[in-house]
């Protein structure tokens, strides 16, 4: 199951964001990715996060494959849009 975003917050995912959505899919058994430039990382991962370096208007891609996948991006995806990161693409 995939979702896409568009990075709204004009500092990009950060430390703080990035910290806080690592924290977020470790709730879950799912596998979780995040894909940004044509890279994937695992979206448990603060170091892959980070690695990215995601900037203000990039387009993102939560990936989550697993029993509760469907949870897992739901509870990302309401984080992203109310934490004003970024906007469902």
């Amino acid at each position: 199951m995939i979702k896409k975003f568009k990075v709204t917050s004009e500092n990009g995912i950060h430390a703080r964001p990035a910290s806080k959505l690592v924290g977020i899919a470790m709730e879950f058994e799912s596998e979780i990715y995040l894909t940004a430039f044509n890279k994937s990382v695992n979206l448990k991962s603060i170091m892959g996060v980070l690695s990215l370096g995601i900037y203000s208007g990039e387009i993102i891609e939560i990936k989550a494959e697993g029993l509760d996948q469907v949870t897992a991006l739901n509870k990302i995806s309401n984080f992203i849009i109310n934490e004003g990161i970024g906007e469902i693409k």
